[in-house]
């Protein structure tokens, strides 16, 4: 099963940003993608979903996030 199957997403899918890992507080640019609500771009070939206009990747392996349609 691949990414796009899993979360039922695919280019154009809404999903929103419940909240990212700040990597133990070294990374606080994350914060402010917190309860962001974007649209996927495209999932790279490691499985991280880029939202359009955003320059952070959404790991799906550690970052929270609900599919909205």
């Amino acid at each position: 099963m691949n990414l796009q199957q899993k979360y039922e997403m695919e280019k154009g899918s809404k999903i929103r940003i419940i909240r990212m890992d700040d990597n133990n507080g070294k990374d606080v640019a994350v914060h402010r993608m917190n309860g962001v609500v974007g649209v996927v771009d495209f999932i790279d070939s490691i499985g991280q979903i880029h939202l359009k206009g955003y320059g952070l990747a959404i790991n799906p392996e550690i970052d929270e996030f609900e599919v909205l349609g």
